[in-house]
Order: structure tokens, then sequence, then C-alpha cells
């Protein structure tokens, strides 16, 4: 197939670019460069010995996505014709969707209008969207399974689920669409070359990468945000999986709904909760020493634990993680290591 990756130089989408390219898809990726670098696609043909054509668009220019389309659309004088897309771009912080909650909507879901718009009048209705467990809310209990009601309490969160809202519609209406919605826990480690991995702007907002950028002297000390919750060590418990456990789930998925209309729902993760200090003292172990750390206050909207149930993903698409927290914690500080400023370090 060829498969258009929005996104696709970003963490998970250069990792899943990687994935499709290995297993013989052609990949186009259209980017804005916002929160990522075009040296990720580099890095990944250095690794697959395969290029991903790519353009450098937001989805909020319909024209300038309609272009892309259209030279890939299969007519005379053409490329061929886009088969499907995966769908990753988007703005992530959930701090900062609460700060600036417009920008999230605007960016998030009219971008994905725009999307489906254009898609749907080239005659491209095969979609894998990027959503997340931060739909599931507040209100459920762990595990989490798929046909929970979802209830996201933030912006961010909201965007996800406002999107598959869309698509479920969408999909209801039409039934020449093929859809999945994947909704994945927490994406830790990098490609085993150390040659692509996470490369946050800014302080980093999620656990794993800051302890890597702690580890390689970028940060003073990890600041762990409640040591009272009622876990077992009194820290967050969150379902850790690998990036490239994730990425072949997009291609999993991507090669399911092809072959199959409707719209589909599955949880990408590993079924297990890791605590900080679990990550943290696997890490430590990853880099050969202790890392400082401090416990702070307890930090707004943070749960005391959620994890998935990814029974669903296993019995529809034969997918599940094959990789440890400790394979997660050496991968990831593999990359920080060998790219201590990330892609700005070459």
């Amino acid at each position: 197939m060829k498969v258009l990756v929005t996104g696709g130089t970003g963490y998970i989408g250069s990792h899943t670019v990687l994935s499709l390219l290995e297993a013989g898809h052609d990949v186009l990726v259209v980017d804005n460069l916002a929160n990522s670098s075009r040296e990720s696609l580099s890095r990944v043909q250095e690794i697959s010995g395969r290029t991903a054509v790519f353009h450098a668009v937001d989805l909020l220019d319909e024209p300038a996505l309609r272009e892309v389309f259209a030279r890939n659309s299969g007519t005379e004088g053409s490329h061929s014709r886009i088969d499907a897309v995966i769908h990753f771009a988007g703005l992530k912080a959930v701090g900062e969707s609460v700060s600036q909650p417009l920008r999230y909507y605007h960016n998030n879901v009219s971008g994905t209008i725009n999307l489906l718009r254009v898609m749907d009048d080239y005659g491209v209705r095969t979609l894998v969207f990027s959503s997340s467990a931060t739909v599931y809310g507040e209100s459920n209990p762990v595990p989490y399974i798929e046909k929970m009601e979802i209830g996201a309490n933030n912006p961010y969160g909201r965007t996800k689920e406002q999107v598959e809202d869309i698509l479920s519609d969408v999909g209801a209406a039409d039934s020449r669409w093929h859809i999945a919605l994947l909704r994945y826990f927490n994406p830790v480690g990098a490609h085993e070359s150390g040659r692509i991995g996470e490369d946050p702007l800014g302080i980093p907002n999620n656990l794993v990468p800051f302890i890597a950028q702690v580890a390689v002297g970028r940060r003073e000390k990890l600041m762990i945000f409640g040591g009272d919750y009622d876990t077992p060590d009194g820290t967050c418990l969150r379902d850790y999986i690998h990036v490239m456990d994730l990425s072949e789930g997009h291609v999993a998925a991507v090669n399911h709904v092809a072959q199959k209309a409707g719209v589909f729902r599955w949880n990408l993760g590993s079924g297990i909760g890791s605590s900080v200090f679990d990550v943290l003292h696997s890490f430590e172990r990853a880099v050969g020493h202790e890392l400082a750390h401090e416990i702070t206050g307890r930090r707004a909207g943070d749960l005391p634990a959620f994890w998935a149930d990814p029974s669903a993903a296993l019995a529809d698409l034969g997918w599940s993680t094959s990789k440890t927290l400790d394979q997660m914690c050496q991968d990831h500080w593999r990359w920080q290591k060998n790219n201590p400023q990330g892609y700005t370090t070459a």
C-alpha cells in the first residue's frame, strides 16, 4: 500500500514510518515541523535503506493538502494513488491545552476535518487515527476496555474524544470508510539503533524523556509529583509501551482495516501498571548509577493509576507488546546518550 502519514517526522510518527517501510509499504509524510525535525526521516532512510517522500504541509492549509492528494491520485501523469492514511498530526501537551484551548481545538479538530474532507474527495477512505488513553477520563475503573464510556477531563483529551466522535459519525454515515481508533498509553523507548527517538522541545512533559535528560546532564534532578498515592510505592502507576511495539500496532491496524469496512477501537498497551519509581530504577539500571530525584506535591489532574486491557488488539490484530520496561529504558538511554541534544546534535 501507499500510506500517507500525518505528523510523520514526530516521535511516534517517525518510528511508524520506519515500520511501514520495513513492512514493504510506500510512505508519504506530511508535517509542519512545529514540534519535530526532518532529520528523523533522514535517519529512518539510513536505517531502512528506503525513502519516505516528505511534504512540508500543515493540515490547516487545506489547499496545500489537496495538492498532495492530487499529485498522488493515480490519475494519468501522476504518482500512484494513496491507499490509506495514518493520522498523528496534532498538538499534544495537556498543560498547554488547558491554557490554550482554542489553539488545540482549532489545530487538532479543524485540521482533522480538513484531512477527512480531502480524503473523501479523492476516494481515500482508510484511516488509522492516533487517539489516546486520556479519552477514558477519571471515572472509569482500571483496566480500561474499549466498550467503556469515554469522558476526557482536559482540552487535549477532549480533542481526541471529539475526533473519535467525528470519525464514528463519518463511518456510520458512509459504509465505504475503514477506520481504526487506536487508544494508546505511555510510549517510551527508541529504535534499538539509537538513531531515532523522542526529542521534545523545551521542558519534557513526560516522565521518561525527563529522566533521560537528567541522566545526560541537561536537567538537575527529576521531580516526582506525589509520593502518597494509594499505590504500592506511593507514586502513580502507568502503562508504558515501547514505541517500536506501538509502531508495529499501527502497521497491524492499517493492514487490518484496509480489508474491513467499519469503525474499530483498540487499546495499544502492555496491560501492566508500572510506578514512577519502577521506571526511575529501571532507567538507573540502564545508565549504571543512581539519578537525582525529589518528591514534591501532587500535580493537578494526575490519576493514581491506569493501564490498558489490550486483549481486543490481540484477538483482532494478533498484536501484543513484546518489550519489557528494562528494554524500553535501555533503548531510550541509548538514543539520549548518543544524541544528548536530540536531533540538533547532528
